[in-house]
């Protein structure tokens, strides 16, 4: 036997509890009586109760919760197998961990609204495998396609600009490498799931998205920041980036890059709005309508069988008792 909740078998403590409720109970019970009248006129008055049989009821009753903490506990013995098919796409996404992301033009900034957004499709999606790769002036792959979203998000936590430290954005580093670690043999549809700001430093986003579209990847952007852009932090030394001329760097979402590229693989652009779940409708109006989801993986698993309706039963049955059960039955009253 096992539970599925064996925590709840805590609650069994709470019955000491009650019991000495219940005993407080009969004794205040007993001095009120007492107070109200003697033991001539109550037996005259009422009819007399069996003590015995108050303690059958108060049993009926323990035994009764107990089964029920018991049941709530999940209990669980004899066990089959049951087929389980897993469906979904490849969802590999490409997250931008430049400098430029640290913009505080949406808040808290461009990286950590980014990172809330991934941690909310991810609530939302079932049966899809994910990746991550992580890039900015260079690109690698941080996480292997996986169906465990938990050590996805380990992985997503770790992400910061000090993890490359090849300054600049390379969009099109980011889509090859995403394109080669897909599984080859595979005949799952493919994603790229592109965030970034758009700043394409080295100018190859376009034509690696065309050579991902011509393997039929498609790439879904998520652009990540404010067309009127905003200064970037200097990392480690505090204040903003500036150029020869002393002028403050600016870093300005660039929408049409992210656009053209989205439209040469055959996906869509969004943009982040603030206070918009944008991440999950590019996913459910965008992902899924575009792409078909197949069998990512099917076998047998061992299934426990649930036990707990015997106990609730039981529990049923002496509430049942309990409440037919009188304490008084059979007992004349005095004359």
């Amino acid at each position: 036997m096992n539970f599925t909740r064996l925590w709840l078998l805590n609650l069994v403590w709470f019955l000491p509890f009650l019991i000495f409720l219940l005993i407080v109970a009969g004794r205040k019970r007993s001095q009120a009586l007492d107070g109200f009248a003697d033991n001539d006129l109550l037996l005259r008055l009422c009819i007399p109760e069996s003590r015995a049989r108050r303690v059958v009821k108060t049993i009926f009753l323990l035994a009764a919760m107990g089964l029920m903490i018991f049941s709530l506990a999940g209990p669980r013995w004899g066990e089959r197998f049951q087929e389980v098919t897993q469906r979904g796409v490849d969802i590999m996404i490409c997250m931008d961990v430049s400098t430029s992301m640290m913009v505080e033009d949406i808040k808290p900034n461009r990286l950590g609204r980014a990172k809330w957004e991934v941690m909310d499709l991810i609530k939302v999606i079932r049966g899809d495998r994910i990746g991550l790769v992580a890039f900015a002036g260079r690109a690698f792959l941080h996480c292997p396609l996986t169906l465990d979203y938990n050590a996805l998000l380990m992985f997503l936590d770790q992400l910061s600009p000090d993890l490359i430290p090849v300054y600049g954005t390379d969009l099109g580093d980011a889509i090859d490498t995403a394109c080669a670690s897909f599984d080859k043999k595979s005949n799952t549809d493919k994603v790229i799931l592109l965030i970034t700001d758009g700043e394409d430093n080295e100018k190859h986003g376009l034509s690696a998205a065309q050579r991902a579209g011509d393997d039929g990847v498609r790439i879904f952007v998520f652009g990540i920041g404010d067309p009127t852009g905003g200064p970037v932090p200097q990392m480690g030394k505090g204040g903003f980036e500036k150029d020869d001329g002393g002028k403050l760097v600016l870093s300005k979402l660039d929408e049409q890059t992210l656009t053209d590229i989205a439209r040469a693989s055959g996906g869509v652009y969004v943009r982040s709005i603030e206070g918009d779940m944008d991440l999950d409708r590019l996913y459910f109006d965008g992902i899924q309508k575009k792409t078909e989801a197949r069998t990512l993986k099917s076998g047998k698993i061992k299934v426990f069988e649930e036990r707990f309706y015997l106990f609730l039963t039981a529990a049923f049955v002496l509430l049942l008792l309990e409440g037919l059960f009188d304490e008084r039955l059979f007992q004349k009253r005095a004359d």
